[in-house]
């Protein structure tokens, strides 16, 4: 994009049922701070950069369904999450709140369900 000047923000939107819980969820699960809620939004904001993640109030939202099922509501995004020790970075999600997703396609990822049920993928990248 050509308008785009070095420190402009950019991000991605999550939908949620309760933008508050999950915005407090990615912060414990990633160490970054909340830079702003109000009713409705709440947004990650990564220390020194310029990316954020909001979570947005869905009213009507519909848990994706991991894997895939036709006719259901489709995971359209996910995060993925570089990490050191695999076992131990699934233990801490879990701790906070996260779920284990019964399907696992690879042995040096973990899918996991974050507290709304978006699937979000631990990596072990050796």
């Amino acid at each position: 994009m050509r308008s785009r000047m070095p420190g402009m923000w950019w991000g991605t939107a999550i939908e949620a049922p309760d933008p508050s819980a999950l915005a407090r969820f990615y912060s414990e699960l990633v160490g970054w701070p909340i830079g702003h809620e109000e009713p409705g939004t709440a947004i990650l904001a990564a220390p020194g950069g310029a990316t954020y993640v909001v979570f947005q109030q869905a009213t009507d939202y519909r848990r994706p369904v991991w894997p895939p099922v036709e006719g259901e509501q489709r995971p359209m995004m996910h995060l993925d999450f570089q990490v050191g020790d695999l076992a131990s970075a699934v233990d801490e999600a879990l701790a906070l709140g996260a779920m284990l997703a019964d399907h696992q396609p690879q042995e040096n990822v973990r899918v996991l369900l974050d507290p709304a049920g978006h699937p979000f993928c631990l990596c072990r990248d050796d």
